[in-house]
């Protein structure tokens, strides 16, 4: 069970992963070693799955986002392994989601430029063979960007 320190922490390390323990305890009231065995139990308890970097899209080149819904044609299971292991494969996707409703995959996807969200679209999700379906949502804008969890 987490208490108000442990969301706390949470709190903390979604919006600075690199926060260290002296930092980390400063902003919870903790002396270093408690708030750093407080993260290494939210770790090993499973709370905090790892650590990234958030890395500007713009910077790489990346200058299309979309979501891209993908009807199956089949839901044999061989066949949504396969398209899972497509997915898995291209790096231009770069979250994918199951769904219930007239969609069954959701993906998240970047690319330089739309050419590029063409060729992903018409050369390697629609000639999948367990494809029926793909409809995309390019995104004009992100006014929200990816959110901490609540805790």
């Amino acid at each position: 069970m987490l208490d108000e320190i442990d969301s706390r922490l949470l709190a903390e390390v979604q919006k600075d992963a690199t926060l260290t323990s002296d930092a980390l305890g400063t902003r919870l009231g903790l002396s270093a070693s408690q708030a750093g065995r407080r993260r290494q139990r939210l770790e090993a308890e499973g709370y905090i799955t790892g650590y990234a970097a958030r890395v500007s899209p713009d910077r790489l080149g990346l200058n299309v986002q979309a979501f891209v819904q993908v009807q199956m044609a089949s839901h044999d299971p061989k066949a949504a392994q396969a398209f899972a292991g497509l997915v898995a494969l291209r790096p231009e996707i770069i979250s994918a989601w199951t769904l219930t409703g007239e969609a069954d995959y959701l993906l998240r996807v970047w690319c330089a430029d739309l050419p590029g969200l063409n060729r992903l679209i018409h050369q390697v999700l629609l000639p999948h063979p367990s494809v029926s379906r793909v409809q995309s949502q390019i995104v004009m804008d992100q006014f929200k960007p990816d959110a901490p969890l609540p805790t």
